[in-house]
């Protein structure tokens, strides 16, 4: 069990900082090792929140200072290599600009002051990436370590204005072209970014990277595997598990739901926890189980920059896998013409499920969290680019837990007017059960579909308070079609046991009718009511 003596690592990037508090460490430095122990340029791509930064600051101290902050890790009695020039740049720190002249004068300002730091000095020039490009070709053999963060985050900003965004495309393709060209210089070449599209001339230009992000290998070197959380948090876990009244195992289970099953190598074998996440929850285990990934920085700016000019799927198809081939996701198209599924994998809202014989990768959300989060881009896009608040402040997750049925039916009626009709009509019985659970989960509720049971499938449940309601949902083309509907969706609540597993809460068993003529649910009934 880990002593309480080590403190959580939360939002800490800084290896160095990290070591000299007695953080706690994950120790990926085996992997580390492997990555670096020959020279060669490695590219990795992952989501926000799962540790880039860390990694590229225990490279840096890694090839700058030796083992000095390695005490007691795996790469301790593997790395014999020496000490290095380093240069760290974080080009995450390049997103506010307006103009290429604004970009390009941050973009050299920030480049030669990294490389001032090993001895680069522009010449008495107006061109520095040509100063840079001079001397970098009179550097002894193997003698530089370049590590580069968030390669992607200049482009992204710009992904909506094509000029800007060619501008500066242009103006990075210049300094990728001098790496190029003095690559016998670089002991080791690193780049981590979000995304990765075959377009940007960065990839042409550096054609001698290896990219390990869907590598097997490395498919766990950032995030926490279970047995990790198991072995470093045992102190947190259990303190967790006290603070909320439950044991280990059901403290883990609800971990594994709200922030694990991330993967992120072609052969689906690691399921990996989100590390923000889960430091979070174990940070303030009284607030419970909370969405840290969504809530900490919000959605990722180029997944908000491509759909500005791109829809969503369709939201009927809201929680539906997805299906795409792996030779998209290793080699994905450009910044405009990319598949929205493979930029959702790239940015994390979706992850690897299984990959089949033929290279077909079937894709989905990875937990509840991310759910939760794409449910509220779901909702957004239903009602127009805003979220739903009822003209009387009363949330429906109130309603649901006072248990009275009309107030709810008046909110969904509420909710469903709001609609941007025209361009998400109403159309069958499942965009109204996925209408229904987008809405419900973009207002923090955790909605189940189709819950089975032994006679059949239920459309919706969810629990809120002491309650625990099932919806079963049906679409009438006509209003007048609707009370012969009614009564066989209390048939078959009742003839099919919707909701009767176990679950500790007081049952509310609702049959509605959606009318497509009225653009509203028509009638609906208590199923478990007395006839009068």
């Amino acid at each position: 069990m880990m002593s309480a003596e080590k403190i959580l690592p939360v939002g800490q990037a800084d290896f160095h900082a990290l070591r000299e508090s007695n953080a706690i460490y994950v120790d990926k430095t085996a992997l580390i090792h492997q990555l670096a122990v020959a020279p060669r340029g490695v590219f990795l791509a992952r989501p926000r929140r799962f540790g880039k930064s860390l990694l590229v600051s225990t490279l840096e101290s890694l090839f700058k200072f030796g083992l000095r902050d390695f005490r007691g890790l795996a790469v301790e009695s593997l790395w014999t290599d020496k000490v290095y020039d380093v240069v760290h740049l974080d080009f995450s720190r390049l997103k506010e600009f307006k103009n290429i002249e604004d970009f390009s004068n941050q973009f050299r300002r920030h480049i030669c002051k990294r490389f001032s730091r090993v001895g680069f000095q522009p010449e008495d020039s107006s061109d520095d990436l040509a100063d840079l490009d001079d001397w970098m070709g009179e550097l002894p053999s193997l003698s530089l370590v370049l590590l580069i963060d968030e390669y992607d985050a200049p482009l992204t900003i710009c992904l909506n204005n094509p000029e800007l965004f060619e501008a500066v495309r242009s103006e990075m393709r210049r300094f990728f072209l001098s790496l190029k060209s003095n690559v016998g210089s670089l002991r080791f070449l690193f780049l981590t970014g979000i995304t990765k599209f075959s377009s940007t001339s960065i990839f042409s230009e550096l054609n001698n990277l290896v990219d390990i992000t869907l590598t097997p290998t490395y498919g766990a070197l950032l995030g926490y595997t279970e047995e990790e959380i198991r072995q470093n948090f045992g102190y947190y876990l259990s303190k967790a598990a006290k603070t909320l009244a439950m044991s280990e195992e059901e403290l883990i289970d609800g971990l594994r739901s709200h922030y694990n099953g991330f993967c992120f190598d072609m052969r689906a074998s690691k399921k990996l926890f989100c590390p923000w996440s889960v430091l979070n929850f174990l940070d303030a285990p009284d607030q419970g189980f909370q969405n840290y990934w969504f809530a900490s920085g919000g959605h990722p700016t180029v997944l908000m920059k491509y759909l500005e000019g791109h829809e969503l799927e369709d939201p009927a198809n809201f929680a539906e896998l997805k299906e795409a081939k792996l030779s998209d996701l290793n080699t994905p198209g450009d910044l405009t013409t990319i598949d929205r599924d493979i930029l959702l994998t790239q940015t994390g809202y979706l992850t690897i499920k299984s990959v089949d014989d033929f290279g077909i990768v079937t894709l989905g959300y990875p937990n509840q969290e991310v759910t939760m989060s794409m449910a509220e881009l779901y909702a957004k896009e239903l009602l127009g680019g805003r979220l739903y608040r009822p003209a009387d402040g009363v949330l429906l997750t109130k309603l649901l837990g006072e248990g009275e049925i009309a107030p709810v039916i008046n909110r969904f009626n509420e909710a469903f007017n709001a609609l941007n009709y025209d361009r998400h009509p109403v159309v069958n019985e499942a965009a109204c059960t996925s209408y229904l659970q987008a809405l419900m989960m973009g207002a923090d509720m955790v909605p189940e579909v189709e819950v089975h049971t032994a006679l059949g499938r239920s459309d919706l449940e969810v629990t809120v308070g002491e309650w625990h309601w099932v919806f079963e949902v049906k679409f009438a083309a006509t209003t007048e079609k609707a009370e012969a509907l009614l009564t066989k969706a209390i048939s078959q609540i009742k003839s099919r046991r919707y909701g009767e597993r176990p679950h500790g809460k007081k049952l509310i068993r609702v049959a509605l009718v959606y009318s497509a003529e009225d653009r509203r649910f028509v009638v609906w009934k208590n199923a478990d009511a007395e006839e009068s």
